[in-house]
């Protein structure tokens, strides 16, 4: 499925850490398959920081929704349940993050919504008749990748980087499985949500110039660290 990011400037390398708190589905990526959406983020971007304004491509596959083990949350509207969360991660009182999904889907809190939201929390609009209000709506749609293991579900710009991150990854997970007895749901977690990851997954460290063993050694290293903290 081609997915569209629109911003300011073209995406080199997705740093979850540079996402705004406080969004729709929290800190994430956000992505959209309807591209004139991402085309109106892009101009509205480009526009605050004065620049042309730039709509990235990606490639997202779409079986992350259901394989993987991944955490997702998925809403087919403006539903009742999509409102609260949002309102619970708009919440600037709210923990950050407010939730632990690796995955959420759903339709855009754009402006006219957030100024009914903001009517919505000071109860100037009952939450049914707010409802009915986005009811008439136009679609809308968007993707936030939360998770540092679900950026592995969206092909980067760079493919040839992409390609050796994914080799490197596939064979230290079965290392693990095989020398720890690991179950590979166990294996892909713990090696996806490790510090020696988040290190291969930024193209800036060069670890994915490493050879297979030290990146696999290093992350030994770190889970026999994280044991005897425990």
């Amino acid at each position: 499925m081609k997915v569209y990011h629109g911003s300011y400037t073209a995406v080199n390398a997705i740093d979850l850490t540079k996402g705004r708190n406080n969004l729709d589905f929290g800190r994430g990526f956000y992505v959209t398959g309807i591209r004139s959406q991402a085309e109106f983020w892009a101009t509205r971007a480009g526009r605050f920081h004065k620049t042309g304004g730039v709509v990235s491509e990606f490639e997202f596959y779409e079986n992350a929704f259901e394989n993987y083990g991944l955490k997702v949350l998925r809403f087919s509207g403006y539903t009742e349940q999509w409102l609260d969360f949002v309102v619970l991660n708009r919440n600037p009182k709210s923990p950050i993050p407010a939730h632990d999904y690796d995955i959420v889907e759903g339709p855009v809190a754009n402006d006219d919504v957030n100024d009914r939201i903001n009517d919505y929390l000071e109860e100037m609009v009952s939450k049914n008749d707010f409802l009915k209000e986005l009811s008439l709506h136009r679609p809308t749609r968007q993707i936030c990748l939360c998770t540092i293991r679900s950026l592995q579900m969206i092909e980067a710009i760079d493919k040839k980087y992409y390609v050796n991150v994914k080799h490197i990854s596939r064979p230290i997970i079965e290392m693990l499985i095989t020398e720890h007895d690991f179950d590979r749901y166990s294996a892909t977690d713990m090696f996806y949500n490790s510090k020696t990851f988040a290190q291969l997954a930024d193209q800036n460290t060069g670890f994915y110039k490493k050879s297979l063993q030290e990146i696999y050694e290093m992350l030994k290293e770190e889970l026999g660290t994280m044991k005897t903290q425990h």
